[in-house]
């Protein structure tokens, strides 16, 4: 058996309960994985890595000496989220990311939630991803994050949290559809036998929440807008296009003449209408923001303040990826929704506040401390797995800008089997969902479970050396009265 030597080691494991009984939902692909065997399962495990290599489905590390493209470690074992609990985490982002969408509208407008005492405006004012450009803009529908990736994790409990909101550029969701992809090949009948929700559908939905955004009355033209092939996510650029019908464009694919933004083509300019961009605020339009960037495209900005072209995300939304910004969401959707939070964040010490520095400066060993716009695992201390000099190191960080600090305890995040070698051991995970956001709020349903596929680790970015499965949803729980209709 595959996996009697496996032990959860006292973690919320996602396949099996604490006794080493799997769980309901999980009980058909045990049995499959069991049936295959190990050897088996190795050479689907080693087919599987040459499929992800046939289709390109790599990244780059920045500032990796080897200066190469990686695939990213797939793991055959998927995670399987039941229907119920599904249904709760769809309504608790429905909840969060409405609630964002309002706070960043708020903020570039009347600031009521400012005036009224829930967030100090101060910490909103001084956060690097705050633009001043952005005051008065008024995107379509009042939304400005049209496409998140919100990151789950669970702890010892079970219960979710939220970890961090991700919604300037997200990214992930084409390896979502491309180990779906995998999996078919390798699992078709355990799919039939558990009706897994589908992730296809997702390029259409985009699109159409692209093109719902368009400013012409008679056409939509939709562009991706990618930094170009040295970004670490230009598979998914490129995925996403391809998967659209629309084009790929670079800053210098892209001009604005007579205050209209146009793309350069082998029969002219065509008028384009939206914008995806992947590009974050700093490098989208030299004239607003970085006059040295050369990745933007000069007067966007200017285009897209006369409501001639969308862009999407909006520029300024960055705002609630500030990790400080972050603790107050909880407040965001209290005041706006008039509801407490269906999904929790993890309790956050802020460092501004002289009472909660004193606590962190004292207690680095127990916390992992993050800078407030780092992504990637960057500007982070995991401090159990920390040295003393990191944590002096971090020390000086804090007491030299503590607005850019936050700590939160160390979650024992849970676990997930995974093939190491030829063996399965527990790996730490989180997940993290895609949301569309336009006229309506639509949950992809599943998402981007990342792992830590190093032993004990806590940091699960593929820049870090994190892996992924694929996030089964079921359509009905097994049992359930709609199973056995």
């Amino acid at each position: 058996m595959f996996f009697s030597n496996y032990s959860t080691d006292g973690y919320f494991d996602e396949m099996f309960e604490r006794d080493g009984v799997v769980r309901p939902q999980a009980q058909m692909v045990l049995e499959t994985i069991n049936a295959l065997g190990g050897e088996q399962l190795m050479r689907h495990k080693n087919a599987s890595e040459r499929l992800l290599l046939q289709l390109g489905i790599t990244f780059n590390v920045y500032g990796d000496q080897q200066g190469a493209e990686r695939i990213f470690p797939f793991d055959l074992i998927p995670r399987i989220v039941s229907a119920k609990e599904w249904s709760y985490i769809e309504r608790g982002l429905k909840q969060r990311i409405h609630a964002l969408n309002c706070f960043i509208d708020d903020i570039y407008h009347d600031r009521k939630i400012l005036k009224s005492g829930t967030i100090p405006e101060e910490v909103v004012t001084s956060a690097v991803s705050y633009r001043e450009q952005c005051q008065g803009l008024n995107p379509p529908f009042g939304v400005w994050a049209h496409i998140t990736g919100t990151d789950l994790v669970r702890d010892r409990d079970g219960q979710y949290y939220v970890l961090e909101d991700n919604l300037r550029v997200p990214s992930g969701v084409s390896y979502v559809m491309e180990n779906r992809e995998v999996l078919k090949r390798i699992f078709p009948r355990v799919f039939e036998g558990l009706t897994v929700r589908g992730t296809s559908e997702y390029p259409s939905r985009l699109l159409e929440v692209l093109e719902s955004l368009s400013p012409n009355a008679t056409q939509a033209r939709v562009v991706v807008l990618t930094p170009g092939i040295y970004n670490s996510a230009y598979f998914e650029h490129s995925f996403l296009a391809r998967q659209m019908g629309v084009q790929l464009v670079e800053g210098r694919d892209l001009v604005v003449d007579d205050g209209y933004v146009y793309m350069r083509t082998t029969k002219g300019l065509q008028r384009v209408d939206v914008v995806y961009r992947r590009v974050d605020d700093d490098f989208l339009d030299p004239e607003a923001f970085r006059p040295d960037s050369l990745l933007g495209v000069p007067g966007l900005m200017a285009a897209y303040r006369a409501g001639r072209v969308t862009l999407v995300n909006a520029p300024g939304n960055g705002i609630a990826d500030d990790k400080v910004i972050y603790a107050y969401v909880p407040d965001m959707i209290r005041y706006y929704e008039g509801e407490d939070p269906i999904l929790p964040n993890v309790p956050t010490y802020l460092c501004w506040r002289d009472k909660d520095r004193k606590y962190v400066l004292e207690n680095l060993e127990k916390l992992v401390v993050k800078a407030a716009n780092e992504s990637g695992g960057y500007g982070m201390l995991v401090g159990p797995h920390s040295t003393a000099a990191e944590r002096e190191d971090f020390a000086g960080r804090i007491s030299a800008n503590p607005r850019n600090y936050i700590a939160q305890p160390t979650l024992a995040l849970s676990r997930a089997p995974t093939i190491v070698e030829d063996r399965v051991e527990g790996r730490h995970v989180d997940l993290r969902p895609f949301v569309l956001c336009g006229k309506e709020i639509y949950v992809l349903p599943g998402g981007l479970t990342r792992v830590a596929m190093r032993k004990g680790s806590l940091v699960v970015n593929s820049s870090q050396g994190g892996g992924s499965k694929d996030t089964w949803v079921l359509a009905h729980d097994p049992g359930s009265k709609e199973e056995e209709r």
